[in-house]
């Protein structure tokens, strides 16, 4: 890339973390990084889970403090960017003013999907993904008796989770047979229903809700398409997310389930790249286009970019991994285990420790690990290379998983 500003659209992880590895890798030009919160650019995991639970507090959420960004010569503007300009190189701000670009790094993440039923927009139907949502949930949670969540994912248990530990009677609506359904193996699924229903967390599988009821604009409870109805004063909706595309679509730039890159996460436009929870990058690890919502893929996606800018241009090749806490319990994945036709299982589930290697064709494709840490460090060390295991060896517990890596 010749010398001109860089503009970074999202403050994220993928944001935050392109604009300090240009600086850690020498970049000298301008570097201004748009962020439509209020809040200094920080970190997303905790807000379902430490920050609810009070066990951190704001600032440890930033990725770092705001003196960080005027030592290294990093603009923070605050504001939202309405328009791309591709012609004469130029962002339009919701504020009316506009930042000239040499290029343009797309880093706008996601937002909730939303839930289209009656009484949907009453203000106890919450949602959780920004600081700004978690905040309002702290305030509201200590007044609240009873609440159901809609969406057995990883954000609707982490809240679970918390919810139960601060005494509210909760209730989990699934669509889906059973939880986490389309990011773990039944395993997993079987293992973190049980702890939660052990917690007092009611889990309703197969169903889906048909309305919130309330009562003066109070929320009384959620009915369900079997016909039941469940009381609540609370309602938590974690029923996925959809990509922030319409920016890049609205410049002529291609979109589908993302805003489409190539394998070194490049539009079409030379000037133009894309990171993170909005990029649907082709992945020459795994043979074709594919877009992650992951803090691992959000941070490699945003050295590999930010190497590029100063003339390191490589494909993207991150393996991904991806976590969660629920229940006393630290769930880690390594790898995709999308597809995967053998599961082996290391370790006792009834002992609250083991792991899931899944293969697929015979090879290792993905290792879930339940309270092991050490066999999530494996499987990214292992899988990183691109080896397999026999299952055999996966299963058996005395054998050395280092020997594999040697």
């Amino acid at each position: 890339m010749t010398g001109g500003p860089v503009v970074i659209v999202g403050a994220g992880h993928a944001g935050f973390h392109i604009a300090a590895s240009l600086r850690q890798f020498g970049f000298k030009e301008h570097i201004c990084l748009v962020n439509d919160e209020r809040h200094p650019p920080y970190q997303r995991p905790p807000l379902s889970k430490a920050y609810i639970n009070g066990s951190v507090g704001p600032d440890s959420l930033l990725f770092r403090p705001e003196k960080f960004y005027r030592e290294e010569s990093i603009e923070l503007v605050q504001t939202r960017v309405v328009a791309i300009d591709r012609q004469h190189l130029k962002l339009s701000l919701a504020s009316g003013a506009s930042l000239d670009y040499r290029h343009v790094v797309l880093a706008m993440g996601a937002r909730n999907r939303l839930l289209d039923l009656p009484n949907a927009n009453l203000p106890d139907v919450r949602y959780l993904r920004i600081l700004d949502e978690s905040e309002n949930l702290c305030r509201v949670l200590p007044s609240r008796k009873r609440v159901v969540v809609i969406g057995a994912g990883f954000i609707g248990l982490e809240f679970a989770t918390v919810a139960r530990v601060k005494g509210l009677e909760v209730d989990v609506i699934e669509l889906a047979p059973r939880v986490m359904a389309r990011a773990v193996t039944a395993e997993v699924s079987d293992y973190f229903q049980a702890r939660h229903r052990e917690s007092g967390i009611r889990i309703h599988l197969g169903v889906h809700a048909t309305s919130i009821e309330a009562d003066g604009g109070k929320v009384t409870g959620v009915s369900l398409s079997d016909g039941r109805h469940l009381a609540a004063d609370l309602v938590v909706v974690g029923v996925g997310v959809l990509p922030n595309i319409e920016l890049a679509a609205e410049a002529g730039l291609p979109v589908a389930s993302g805003v489409v890159v190539d394998e070194y996460l490049s539009t079409p436009d030379p000037n133009i790249s894309a990171i993170g929870d909005c990029a649907l990058f082709a992945s020459s690890r795994f043979g074709g286009s594919m877009r992650l919502e992951s803090v691992q893929n959000a941070m490699d996606q945003a050295r590999c970019v930010a190497a590029r800018l100063v003339g390191d241009r490589k494909p993207y090749d991150g393996l991904p991994w991806f976590w969660s806490d629920q229940c006393n319990s630290k769930l880690q994945i390594a790898g995709l285990i999308t597809g995967h036709d053998q599961v082996v299982l290391r370790g006792d589930p009834a002992r609250k420790a083991f792991s899931v290697f899944c293969y697929k064709f015979g090879k290792l494709v993905g290792i879930e690990s339940v309270n092991r840490a050490s066999d999530h460090i494996f499987g990214r060390r292992l899988l990183g290379m691109d080896r397999s295991l026999a299952p055999e060896k996966a299963a058996d517990e005395s054998f050395d998983l280092k020997s594999a890596l040697a």
